[in-house]
Formats: structure tokens, sequence, C-alpha cells
């Protein structure tokens, strides 16, 4: 009897070591097991200043749906980007780490580049750098890029070549929000709406309600095949608004007749924007999918105040700088049953995050993922034992765009030029940025020129260059809006 106990038991101690070993080597098995690997719904906004959403006080921007969205999940006060411009800040996304560690600069591509270093369509992010999409993928999900790419032109550097499933969109950085004529004169290739690879249709929609309108489908078809492949979603909706072209739909115009010039243009393209995430968000309670979507919504830069109107209040800077105004940004997480609502968290968080927060949320152990810089959120946000809610998921945090650069240690700010003197702010007291400090605390300054450049000699050398007048006019631009005055 003894004998046979103990065979028994010894079946049981080894098939547990089978199942513990298979979840080792499959993360999303371990997801099936203790819960259902949620899906994930990420919007990133494009452009928007800081302060023109409902959640941020604004008074003229009408955004009633991600209203919602913020009391339904976490509002983070002190989210940032890892570039001030959209095509690097999407490289840090996508990969999880500062993108100039890669060598790809905090300039968009194509720019206007020197001419050293890589130039055209040879720019893109680099065909080695595994990306979100591809993690995804290995947890099961089916993956979608809806909307803008702005990762490189060229057919190498293609979205269904780098882990999507499914695109919709084009590769450049802007297009016309309305449909391209056959003899439009601001054709470029790389701009048509493009589905699949090298299937290019224009939409009669608004391209804010077409992307919405494709996301919807890929989602509902996603449905439709669940049951033959049970895979769960992640959607990224790239959106274009509210970054030039400004070009608006009459009837969101019509909305705002106290306002005028591109100030109202901006609100039209903000309601429509907000309207169409709306809709997106009522399918998937339509869907019976919103408690088992995670979703996120950010912005990709700083609103470019001088080029859309928008407004960064109570932020200095625009887009293009290192002032708070061009890197701190919108962010919201709604995850019910999982994560609280109604809630505002603190500490700085950075979009590089995202990565490893996906990751862990599908099933996987981030703490494996080698080489990047992000961290995941899901401890410091689930009032886990282990983490304190006053712990920081990062002591320092660092921007770098050809001579200039930043960092964020604690909460202190050093941004150092190559043409004047240091800033230093204490972010907690002046977000604004309007009291420099650094000639009252200039031991802080070199401690943060230290750790700034310690961090600059971990990075690869840029593999490309912007020309020097543009640099100059970043500068200038920079100086014209130190200051926004919330409506």
């Amino acid at each position: 009897m003894k004998s046979g106990h103990s065979g028994k038991k010894s079946i049981i101690i080894n098939l547990g070591l089978l199942i513990l070993a298979l979840v080792a080597f499959h993360p999303e098995l371990m997801a099936k097991a203790v819960g259902k690997q949620p899906n994930i719904l990420f919007i990133l906004a494009d452009d928007a200043g800081y302060h023109d959403f409902g959640f941020h006080g604004s008074q003229t921007m009408h955004t009633p749906n991600l209203d919602q969205l913020a009391k339904q999940g976490i509002l983070f006060s002190n989210a940032y980007v890892s570039a001030a411009v959209c095509g690097p800040s999407r490289a840090g996304i996508l990969t999880g780490k500062y993108q100039q560690k890669f060598g790809y600069e905090e300039n968009n591509v194509p720019g206007y580049m020197s001419a050293s270093g890589i130039t055209g369509d040879d720019m893109g992010l680099p065909l080695e750098q595994k990306i979100l999409p591809q993690y995804l993928k290995e947890l099961g999900y089916t993956t979608a890029l809806i909307g803008k790419w702005h990762q490189g032109n060229a057919d190498r550097f293609h979205p269904t070549k780098r882990g999507f499933d499914y695109f919709y969109g084009f590769r450049g950085g802007a297009r016309s929000y309305f449909p391209f004529g056959e003899n439009n004169p601001n054709y470029r290739p790389e701009d048509y709406l493009e589905e699949g690879f090298g299937n290019f249709e224009e939409s009669p929609r608004y391209l804010t309600d077409a992307l919405v309108d494709k996301t919807i489908a890929f989602i509902q078809q996603n449905q439709l095949n669940k049951t033959q492949t049970a895979k769960p979603f992640f959607a990224f909706l790239s959106l274009t608004a509210v970054h030039a072209p400004m070009e608006a739909e009459e009837a969101d115009l019509a909305q705002y007749p106290n306002l005028q010039g591109t100030r109202k243009t901006l609100a039209a393209m903000t309601l429509s924007m907000d309207r169409a995430i709306g809709r997106l968000l009522n399918k998937l309670d339509q869907l019976n999918l919103a408690d088992n979507t995670l979703v996120v919504f950010t912005n990709d830069n700083g609103g470019p105040t001088d080029q859309n109107a928008s407004n960064n209040a109570p932020l200095s800077g625009t887009k293009a700088n290192h002032l708070e105004g061009g890197i701190r940004v919108p962010f919201i997480m709604r995850w019910p049953n999982k994560l609280p609502k109604q809630q505002v968290y603190s500490q700085p968080v950075i979009t590089l995050d995202l990565l490893p927060t996906f990751y862990q949320a599908a099933g996987g152990h981030s703490q494996q993922l080698a080489d990047i810089d992000g961290v995941n959120l899901l401890p410091y946000l689930t009032n886990n034992r282990k983490t304190k809610l006053s712990e920081r998921p990062h002591q320092a945090l660092y921007w770098k765009k050809e001579n200039r650069a930043a960092i964020r240690d604690g909460d202190w700010k050093l941004l150092r030029y190559p043409d004047r003197p240091a800033e230093l702010y204490n972010l907690v007291e002046d977000q604004s940025e309007k009291v420099n400090l650094a000639q009252h605390y200039p031991e802080k300054v070199v401690d943060l020129y230290k750790k700034l450049f310690a961090w600059e000699l971990t990075l690869e050398r840029p593999l490309w260059q912007l020309k020097r007048q543009y640099e100059g006019d970043a500068m200038q631009r920079m100086d014209k809006f130190r200051t926004h005055i919330a409506d």
C-alpha cells in the first residue's frame, strides 16, 4: 500500500514539475492558468497640448469620452516621453529603451539631416531591434497597427515586417485628413493610405474616423476568429490628430463659434478625435470586451504651439525642446477589476514603461526582458505589498537631442545647452520652470552634470544628425514659448 501511494505521489510531483517547466518556457500558459489574457488597446495622440483636455482642466476643448476614461482608471500627472518629437518618441515606445542607445537620435526620419550619416529612406528603426508587437506575439497575441508609422519609409522597415499582423495607415509622419485626389500636388507615396503591404487606396472618410473604423473592424474580426484562434489582441491606434495640417470638418468647426483661426481648427480636431475614441470604447462595451481590455491613452510629445495653437499650461516649452511642455504628456490607464479607478498617480513614469507593463499584463515576466530601460508599472499601481506607493519606478530619467540634454533626478531637473548656462529646477515646487536655481545650488548642478554624462557614455554614436540651422531654430522656439496661460 505504501509503495502504491508513493508511486502516485511521485507521478503527481513529476506532473507538477512538468507543468512548471512548460510555464517557465511559455509564460502565456501561466496567464491562461491564473486568468484570461487581457486584450490591449494602446491609443497614441499626436502633438496634443498638455492642457488641451477636459481632464487637465481645459475649458475650451471638449473631450467628454477621454474625461470619462480618466475617471474610470488612473491619470498620471508626471508622465514623460523619451523624445520631444514624434519619430524617436515612438521608437522608444516600441523598443522600451532610450532610442539613443541604438543610434536613433531625437530627430524624425526622414528629416533635415546633415550630409554625414544615414539619410532619406535609409533612415528607420534599426531592424535588429526587437519591438513591442514581436514580444506580444510570442505570448500568443494578434497584433495590429492602425495609423501613423513614422519608423522608416523603405519596405524593409514596414510594420508587417516588424511583428504587426495587420497594418492600415501610412508610412510617413503626417498627411492630409481628407482623401488625396489623383492630381494631389503634395503626393508622396509614403503618405497614401495602405492596407497590409503595398495595397494603397484612399478612404473617403475623415482620417481620424477612417483609422478608428479600421480599429473597430480589426477587433470585431478578431472576435469572429477567436473561437478558432483563441488569441487576445494588441491594437495600436496611432492617430495623427492633432498634428498639422490643421484640417477639420465643417460640422465640428461650427461647434466653436467664439474661437478663431488655428485655435478653432484645433478645437474641432480635438472634438473629432474624442468622439472617434468614444466610438471605439463603446464598441468594447458592446462586444463585452471592456472588462478584459487594458486601455492606455497618451500623446507622443508636447504640443507645438507655433504650429497648431496647442496649449501646454501650466508647463513651459513646446514640442522639440526639453522643457516640461515638450516632454510631459497626458497619460491614462484603465484596466477594470485589475487597477483602481478615479486615481491620480504622481510619481514620474515614461512611455518606455509601456513595453514591460504590457508584457507583464499579457502573462510574460518583465524581469526577464533584457536590455530595456522601461519598468513594469503594475506593482506600483496595484498596492503590491512588496512595493510602497511612495516608491518611484525611476530615480532618474534622461533626454538628449544633439548637444542639448536634460535629466530629471528625483524632483530636480537639469537642462544642458551648448551655448548658454545650465538651468536647474525643483519640479515639485516649480513645474512651470520659472525660477532657475542653478546659481543657488551649484553642487546640485555638478552632481546632475556627472549623472547625465555617465548616461551619455552608454549611448551609441548617432546614425544621423540634424543640420545645425535647425538646432538654432529649436532654441528660439523654446525661448518664445516659456509660458502658457490656462484657458
